[in-house]
């Protein structure tokens, strides 16, 4: 089994330590796609390309306090997108949007 590999921007990974130096090097690629995810999944829809900067100040602000788990999930809650959404409000909004 061939283990060994190249992160996005050209640095060969060979071993687990690699990765993990890679990912500490570059962290905002992951920190990036994991406040995506976790807005998406509080808003309960995929984030489009006008939320984007939603999420880069989430990361930024996070990444002020060390990217501590709270930081991201105040983020995400204090955000516009998601005190601006709307609950639906009967059972057949909530159909329509599954």
């Amino acid at each position: 089994m061939d283990t060994a590999g190249t992160y996005y921007d050209g640095t060969p990974l060979n071993t687990p330590m690699d990765l993990n130096e890679a990912i500490i090097k570059r962290p905002l690629p992951i920190m990036r796609s994991f406040t995506a995810n976790l807005l998406a999944y509080a808003m309960g829809r995929r984030i489009e390309y006008f939320d984007q900067p939603t999420v880069r100040k989430i990361v930024k602000e996070a990444g002020a306090n060390d990217y501590r788990m709270s930081s991201f999930i105040l983020g995400v809650v204090r955000s516009g997108p998601f005190q601006m959404m709307q609950v639906p409000t009967s059972v057949a909004e909530m159909n329509e949007g599954a």
